[in-house]
């Protein structure tokens, strides 16, 4: 029998499946699943086939050619936490939901879509809504019951999601993005209105979480510390490999801070520094492919400090 666990990023979730064979696709016991709900941290490319703007999309040079040598739509030069997750889960490179074709759920699905909230009002018409991208993940519930039977999808549902891993917020009012709007008599500080707001969150999410295992049997959960993650870097590049923390490789403007990487939006000016991995921002609002991989190494097997209770590792693994 194998035991088959679906996670999440932001949300993880743990589930078993009792069977050996889904379809064509036979599987080595105790496969994992990765699913991922969010926004343009975590988005491999959704917002390529929906109806918006390229103030939403990044499927366009520079974007992604320091790894995959073309745009994939992942708003980076390269790799983004999910796709490095999966590499340490064993399993393939998890491509967007809507990425004609895509059909090998059981390695998981990619929902996340740059710019989207938890409100639906956020930006609608423009992106994917966590209710849309939560649509998404219910429309495989009725995949997998046509693919298992109705006996083994019931189990599915009865075992129910059980870990969970959540990032917390950046420390966004710091990135060139929003650095860049300080007035030019305060020019180096962070948009500290920002920065409190972030904090606020992070604080609330360190509160629910525990409650919330309490109340819910079996769950288990861990919080990825992405805050203190970045300002590290930002503040201390060097430290961690890096040469320049402050200035985006990609954009125009204080800190490279105007939008405009790759000549598409409303801004078509746009400067691209010559070695990427020098930077910890890659454009005026995403951390690089070295930023990221960094990062995900510690949500995969960092310590209780970065991400905890548990890491990611010993979720999959227990």
């Amino acid at each position: 029998m194998i035991s088959l666990r679906f996670y999440f990023l932001v949300l993880y979730a743990s589930i078993t499946i009792p069977t050996q064979c889904l379809g064509d696709i036979c599987l080595p016991k105790n496969h994992v699943a990765l699913f991922i709900f969010g926004d343009s941290v975590v988005d491999a490319g959704n917002n390529n086939y929906i109806n918006t703007t390229t103030d939403f999309q990044v499927n366009f040079s520079p974007y992604g050619e320091s790894f995959f040598r073309y745009p994939t739509g992942r708003p980076s030069n390269g790799r983004l936490i999910p796709d490095f997750i999966a590499e340490y889960a064993k399993l393939q490179l998890i491509p967007p939901y809507l990425h004609p074709g895509y059909e090998r759920y059981i390695d998981g699905a990619n929902f996340a879509s740059i710019g989207a909230g938890a409100l639906d009002e956020t930006r609608r018409g423009l992106v994917i809504s966590l209710n849309a991208q939560l649509n998404y993940f219910n429309n495989l519930e009725t995949l997998l019951r046509q693919e298992l039977g109705e006996k083994e999808a019931k189990e599915i549902y009865k075992k129910g999601g059980r870990k969970f891993v959540f990032l917390g917020l950046g420390p966004w009012g710091c990135s060139p993005l929003f650095k860049a709007l300080v007035k030019p008599g305060n020019r180096g500080a962070c948009l500290e209105e920002l920065t409190t707001l972030v904090k606020l969150h992070n604080k609330a999410l360190s509160e629910v979480l525990p409650k919330l295992e309490s109340e819910l049997k079996g769950l288990k959960y861990s919080t990825a510390d992405f805050y203190n993650f970045l300002s590290e870097r930002i503040n201390n590049p060097s430290k961690y490999g890096f040469t320049e923390g402050k200035i985006a490789c990609c954009g125009t403007g204080p800190y490279r801070g105007t939008p405009s990487c790759g000549g598409k939006r409303s801004v078509k000016e746009y400067e691209l520094c010559e070695n990427i991995n020098d930077y910890v921002y890659f454009d005026s609002g995403h951390p690089s492919e070295k930023a990221y991989q960094q990062f995900a190494e510690l949500i995969w097997s960092g310590t209780p400090n970065v991400s905890g209770p548990y890491n990611l590792k010993t979720l999959f693994e227990h």
